[in-house]
């Protein structure tokens, strides 16, 4: 089994909801969820003018390869309706691999680690609470200190 980290995102169609769905459909046919942040409210990344999001991390356990995995996240997010139009416009879900065991990789469908952990607080604050000493494999860093030094400044409130 490989230890996954994912992180679902929603600001339309009531997010609590999409994310429930979200959950239920990973847990369906990724593996089974160990873990789960607080759900955060959050701005929106990148393009001010949208709703908040709400956001959380899970860690699960799959069978699945990284490519598998990401491919399964993408027929997750298309059964649940989300069209892909402009980079960052609003989304009824949005799901990726933030790790996936310690592996590192970069090709052109997924590339792992996440390549903005460090960079985002929508990530980092829920990644902290899950798994605060959680060595980046890129950065050689705790996720306590990616947190401590990230210049984003967007708000992120737990729910």
């Amino acid at each position: 089994m490989n230890k996954t980290y994912l992180l679902l995102g929603s600001n339309l169609n009531n997010p609590a909801k999409q994310l429930k769905i979200a959950r239920e459909l990973i847990k369906k046919e990724l593996g089974p969820i160990g873990r789960q942040s607080a759900v955060y409210s959050t701005a929106a990344w990148g393009k001010h003018d949208q709703p908040d999001f709400q956001n959380q991390v899970l860690i699960i356990e799959t069978k699945q390869s990284p490519q598998e995995t990401m491919q399964t996240l993408l027929a997750i997010e298309s059964k649940m309706g989300r069209v892909r139009q402009q980079k960052n416009d609003p989304r009824i879900i949005d799901l990726d691999i933030l790790f996936y065991n310690k592996c590192i990789l970069n090709e052109p469908l997924v590339t792992l680690p996440h390549p903005h952990i460090a960079n985002r607080r929508f990530v980092l604050v829920p990644l902290n609470e899950l798994s605060p000493n959680l060595i980046h494999p890129v950065h050689q860093k705790t996720i306590h200190q990616l947190l401590r030094v990230c210049k984003d400044t967007l708000p992120v409130n737990k729910m």
